[in-house]
């Protein structure tokens, strides 16, 4: 954790996300809260004892706080004893972005960057459905992650995600020139749209658990209902709508990983491979940085259970193409 220690003392304090929490009671009767706290740097277990609840000493599962406290060995390992604890105010002049896992971009910037592609699309329908569902979710989209565990699973990552694929589906457009720009892109930002009702989360971005409605629909599903739902109170095209909502329910690729349908477009198709690639790419680069070079990680279950390999050999920002 990467808590100050105050000087002259064994007393550390900073800044953290409670990851859950639960009021429990000792074998003497008396009560303490049982938490798990977590900043960029990992996560701990925390004990608030004699606890005495009252409103500005309630806390819940996400919560922003600045605690102050020791690190005490426990089990051969070690926890937190909370000494003082207390909700992030705005004169603490911190940001959740320094204190949990976060996109590489600011959830606004990355929002901009995609309406600005939006604006530049000549097929109007595409335009007025995609700005329509953009601005009905914005607040949500700065934030939320794109998934519980895996890929992007990190504040702002389902922006990261989609912005990943539109840089990319520009260079396939410009090579593949009989690709649909405007669909296949249409198709990107609205991929994953329904995470925001799969997956449970808060302004701290971290995700939860997955919803009833994630559970037992999903956001293949999910996106394509509100893509329709959106794009008839709208009135936009029933063969648009047909064809995005096709790429909604398509983009997972096969059967075997949640797809209704087999891509049957070329823009659906491109889609399900970009989508694979950023997601592979980021599984691929979470892992082989968490070790120093020359080593190899353990078995990755989402990527087949590989070990991977880091070389050392840093990138040099990419090729310039004439």
């Amino acid at each position: 954790m990467n808590f100050r220690l105050i000087p002259g003392s064994q007393t550390v304090e900073g800044f953290c996300l409670i990851r859950s929490v639960e009021k429990k009671i000792t074998a003497k009767g008396s009560a303490y809260l049982d938490m798990v706290i977590s900043d960029n740097s990992g996560e701990m277990v925390a004990k608030l004892w004699d606890y005495k609840e009252s409103p500005a000493m309630v806390f819940n599962k996400f919560d922003f706080v600045k605690v102050r406290g020791q690190i005490v060995p426990f089990n051969d390992t070690h926890q937190f004893r909370i000494d003082r604890i207390r909700k992030v105010k705005p004169e603490d002049n911190v940001r959740i972005d320094d204190y949990v896992p976060s996109a590489c971009l600011p959830g606004d910037q990355m929002l901009d960057e995609i309406r600005n592609i939006v604006f530049g699309f000549s097929d109007e329908e595409l335009k007025k459905l995609v700005m329509c569902i953009i601005e009905k979710y914005e607040d949500k989209l700065i934030y939320w992650p794109a998934a519980k565990a895996l890929h992007h699973a990190i504040r702002g990552g389902l922006l990261m995600h989609t912005l990943s694929i539109l840089r990319l589906a520009a260079s396939v457009c410009n090579i593949y020139t009989y690709v649909n720009y405007d669909l296949l892109c249409s198709g990107i930002i609205l991929h994953d749209i329904a995470k925001i009702w799969e997956i449970d989360s808060a302004e701290t971005g971290v995700p939860g658990d997955y919803t009833v409605q994630g559970n037992l629909i999903g956001h293949l599903v999910m996106g394509a209902i509100e893509i329709d739902r959106v794009g008839r109170e709208t009135g936009i095209s029933d063969d648009t709508l047909m064809l995005l909502e096709h790429m909604l329910i398509s983009h997972h690729g096969i059967p075997e990983y949640g797809a209704a349908k087999l891509p049957m477009t070329i823009e659906a198709q491109v889609l399900a491979m970009l989508d694979d690639f950023d997601a592979k790419m980021y599984e691929f680069s979470s892992s082989v940085f968490s070790v120093e070079p020359g080593e190899f990680t353990g078995k990755q279950w989402a990527l087949d259970n590989r070990i991977l390999y880091n070389h050392g050999r840093s990138g040099d920002g990419g090729v310039e193409l004439n």
